[in-house]
């Protein structure tokens, strides 16, 4: 870790390091064997103020910057993947459409308790039939006598059993192609709307992932979020966001994988002496070790250039490539120094290598992440 953090994203490496290693990490295996959210983690990560991290103090939040909103993401995410993916979706898919595109009043309103931690953020993009293509969405709202009615439905949502409010897409206007696509604040209480939480996962097991549906759900003029016609540019640019927050989680969980291997590698005797002694272990660890941390310095030049206001979007898309197919290949060579032993639950890395797979899929799969590469460098 020699990435030249400052004084605050160094402490607030600290805080998060000490509580997981306190707080998240002694129940991980039991919760990933029993489906349990992590909701007193979430209410402790309240309490210290970090729920709102990047959002401004205005709204509750911290006012720190992307870094620091990445060293907590990975830090969660090195102890248990489900942790980090429920902080990571709360904060750059549940609070930034609203920071981004929404009202003082709608800041106000929705921002201030996601920052205070009163619920958890999510956001509805994905539908059974728009997946990579998200421009697909069949997700419809009709204008009438001043209200928005919301038909249709989303998958694999994150969070929302856990939201009171999300931020969601739905087609205003079919002959407009994507720029007939707009966004919506949807309370989950409205009459109509259900949220389903049945799916079986491979992995991230005390992840809250979700179906949402909509019957004429209705919600007023003013729930509209941002520009009509303009919620696909406006999730498209949340996902930027969000690709930071996926490739540090694959910072985290290859860190949590690689560290398990070194100590095992250290601890566990084979023709008398320890797996570190050979050769072919030493390599395996290595390259572990240089390819985490070129992810690592691949997030945080992403996090930087967007904290700098700059343009994100290509940097963003190769760190969380690189990251997700990074953290593949450290959690499978981590189950192959375990041997026998990694593949058994009380050992953990096979834990890590189930959760990685999603991070090569969610927030834009690998292969719509070098469709974002290739456009940006002018293919």
């Amino acid at each position: 870790m020699d990435f030249d953090l400052t004084k605050e994203q160094t402490m607030i490496r600290k805080l998060i390091r000490d509580f997981t290693e306190a707080e998240v990490a002694p129940g991980a295996d039991q919760r990933d064997r029993t489906g349990e959210f992590p909701k007193k983690i979430f209410d402790q990560l309240a309490e210290l103020g970090i729920m709102g991290l990047p959002f401004p103090e205005q709204y509750g939040g911290s006012d720190a910057d992307t870094i620091s909103f990445a060293v907590v993401v990975e830090e969660l995410s090195r102890v248990c993947g489900s942790t980090g993916i429920t902080y990571s979706a709360h904060i750059s898919l549940g609070g930034a459409p609203i920071h981004l595109f929404g009202t003082h009043e709608q800041k106000e309103k929705y921002l201030t308790p996601l920052c205070t931690g009163e619920y958890l953020g999510a956001f509805g993009l994905t539908e059974p039939n728009a997946g990579s293509d998200a421009g697909g969405t069949q997700t419809t709202a009709i204008f009438n006598e001043d209200q928005w009615v919301l038909s249709g439905s989303k998958c694999f949502i994150t969070n929302a059993s856990y939201a009171k409010n999300l931020a969601i897409t739905a087609v205003t206007d079919r002959s407009k192609g994507i720029n007939g696509i707009s966004a919506f604040i949807v309370p989950t209480d409205a009459p109509g709307f259900t949220v389903i939480s049945n799916y079986e996962k491979m992995g991230l097991h005390s992840s809250n992932t979700t179906e949402l549906i909509f019957n004429d759900v209705s919600v007023a003029k003013e729930n509209l979020l941002g520009v009509e016609g303009n919620g696909f540019k406006q999730f498209l640019a949340t996902l930027d966001g969000g690709r930071i927050g996926i490739g540090a989680m694959a910072v985290g969980i290859a860190q949590g994988a690689y560290e398990k291997s070194l100590q095992y590698a250290k601890e566990r005797k084979q023709f008398g002496n320890s797996l570190s002694a050979f050769q072919v272990i030493q390599f395996k660890l290595a390259d572990m070790a240089m390819n985490i941390e070129l992810a690592r310095n691949m997030v945080y030049k992403a996090a930087w250039l967007k904290d700098q206001g700059r343009v994100f979007k290509k940097e963003a898309a190769m760190a969380k490539l690189y990251a997700s197919e990074m953290c593949m290949k450290v959690c499978d060579q981590a189950v192959q120094i375990h041997g026998g032993y990694g593949y058994m639950k009380e050992y953990q890395v096979e834990r890590f290598f189930r959760d990685a797979k999603l991070l090569e899929i969610g927030e834009g799969t690998s292969e719509v992440q070098r469709m974002v590469i290739a456009r940006q460098i002018g293919c």
